[in-house]
């Protein structure tokens, strides 16, 4: 009962000091009798501006990486020392420039043996040969046997195939030494030797040693890859007559390098794969750039962009103006009365020129807001000042 008796007594001390304070503060706020008036409050000013509106193509983007038009792997078609390394690592080397140089004396005693060998069975044959001229007269007068004619025969048979054997060993006596310098398949940038001088290697072979690399840069390859629907749309535009056929037409792209904010480098398509990827559903394509500065290197990422539309008209506004409600995305525009409308919006890529396309929910002529997105709701009253500059600042 003391608990209920205090806890009643705070109560009624509580209302009669809101009591005395309510009339204080009415006594100040009132002379000579005049009623109280409460100041408005004015309507918050925002700005407006018309979205973008103007025929455009729509481009696609990909991430994809450069690749040598032709690459080689050096390796030697004969085993032996390396005797010499002729040229520096990273330079650029000409087709049928000598790179490497094998210790070339084993094959020139092979060469000089099968020369050797050449003579002795030419002689050979000169001997068959006259000695089958003789019993060719004698087989005419009857005095040489059927038998030794054809013994003097089948030898002058055996010493031409001989002959051409001993040429054969010849030819490859010369082309084993010419082997021993290794030269430049391609003409192109050539990688560091892998194998220094006095080193044994082993040629000719399925595990020949790697001697170096050449790769050919200048048009250099920028491969990248396309999902199915993509390559149908593609397909479709072309039919339509709306761009042309990515396999027949050579249609142009534009490449963005990692430390770049813009598509500065220009190619062509020259290659679609023949068939879509089982396991991804992506299909392959390439495209070919000169690289006449030899800037781009083969391992390097870049962006590239493809026309994907037709021109059309589109609606374009700054991604920064657009609101986020979980899945929906929303602009506050001006309705009637001035007051804040709220139009929810589908979304298209991003232009190249920075803005977002959108694709319904939006007319030409909404007003949107582009300040105070924070302070506005639906349905507030506000005061507008139109920014006409305000897209193209964004643009620019």
């Amino acid at each position: 009962m003391k608990f209920k008796f205090n806890t009643k007594r705070k109560s009624i001390l509580m209302l009669a000091g809101l009591g005395i304070i309510s009339i204080g503060v009415f006594a100040f706020a009132t002379k000579d009798g005049e009623d109280v008036s409460i100041p408005e409050v004015a309507p918050l000013t925002v700005e407006t501006s018309l979205p973008v509106y103007e025929k455009i193509t729509e481009w696609d983007e990909y991430t994809g990486r450069f690749e040598a038009n032709n690459r080689v792997e050096v390796r030697a078609r004969v085993s032996g020392f390396l005797k010499k390394v002729s040229f520096t690592d990273g330079q650029h080397v000409e087709k049928g420039q000598t790179l490497f140089v094998i210790d070339q004396r084993p094959f020139k005693i092979e060469l000089d043996e099968a020369k050797a060998n050449y003579a002795q069975v030419k002689a050979a044959l000169k001997a068959a040969q006259d000695d089958f001229k003789r019993v060719e007269s004698l087989r005419e007068t009857g005095a040489l046997s059927a038998e030794e004619y054809d013994r003097r025969k089948q030898a002058l048979a055996h010493s031409e195939a001989s002959i051409q054997l001993a040429q054969a060993k010849v030819d490859n006596a010369k082309l084993n030494l010419e082997f021993t310098e290794v030269k430049a398949p391609i003409s192109g940038l050539v990688s560091r030797n892998k194998i220094n001088e006095g080193n044994l290697i082993d040629g000719g072979s399925a595990n020949s040693t790697l001697l170096t690399t050449i790769v050919a840069t200048s048009p250099i390859h920028f491969y990248f890859s396309g999902s199915e629907s993509d390559y149908l749309k593609y397909v479709r535009l072309a039919r339509d007559g709306k761009r042309g056929a990515v396999r027949s037409e050579g249609v142009q792209v534009q490449i963005e390098l990692a430390d770049e904010d813009d598509f500065i480098h220009e190619g062509k398509l020259d290659f679609v794969d023949n068939e879509i990827d089982n396991h991804s559903g992506t299909i392959e394509f390439r495209a070919v750039l000169q690289n006449e500065n030899n800037l781009l290197e083969p391992g390097m990422f870049g962006k590239v962009r493809i026309l994907g539309s037709a021109k059309h008209e589109a609606i374009m506004i700054p991604d920064d103006i657009i609101g986020t409600n979980q899945s929906l995305r929303y602009v506050y525009v001006l309705g009637e009365n001035q007051e804040v409308v709220i139009k929810n919006v589908t979304l298209g890529p991003l232009h190249s020129n920075g803005l977002r396309i959108i694709r319904e929910g939006l007319t030409s002529n909404d007003r949107i807001i582009t300040n105070n997105l924070q302070k506005i709701a639906p349905g507030m009253v506000v005061n507008f000042k139109e920014d006409e500059d305000f897209i193209t600042k964004i643009v620019k």
